[in-house]
């Protein structure tokens, strides 16, 4: 039997976390949706990926 060695891995399952808890987000968005399949935009909208490019405060044309 194999077992995952004690500490070390709890960035990884904090990533991994992360990565179920979008996945569950993408689930739920299409099935909610009326068309076949999301949008990039859409999912772009659910993952909240403008919000990791750019904080609240700045405006993306702005530079």
């Amino acid at each position: 039997m194999n077992v995952a060695p004690v500490g070390g891995t709890a960035v990884h399952d904090h990533v991994a976390l992360a990565e179920i808890e979008l996945c569950g987000e993408l689930i739920i968005a299409a099935s909610a949706a009326d068309e076949d399949r999301l949008s990039a935009d859409r999912i772009d909208e659910v993952l909240r990926v403008a919000e990791a490019r750019w904080p609240r405060d700045e405006d993306p044309g702005e530079s």
